[in-house]
């Protein structure tokens, strides 16, 4: 770790997430339905962010079917205490 503050950036540079499958399959569906457009951004670089998110939930999650898709609405909103 260098004494400099702050993130360096560079194209190459990758950052691992571990998500939860179910968040991962809901996040993939919204990510699928939801106009990109009509969502509110400050920068475009935060679409470009959700777009790139969907491009690898959609290479990390094999077919899942409409019943996953339930399955995993049911296990995070029970997470939820709802």
């Amino acid at each position: 770790m260098s004494g400099t503050p702050g993130l360096r950036m560079a194209a190459s540079d990758m950052t691992a997430l571990s998500l939860w499958t179910a968040d991962a399959v809901v996040l993939f569906d919204w990510l699928l339905s939801v106009d990109l457009d009509q969502l509110p951004v400050q920068h475009l670089a935060q679409k470009q962010a959700l777009m790139d998110l969907l491009q690898q939930l959609d290479r990390s999650i094999p077919g899942y079917t409409a019943e996953d898709i339930e399955q995993a609405h049911l296990l995070l909103t029970r997470e939820m205490g709802l």
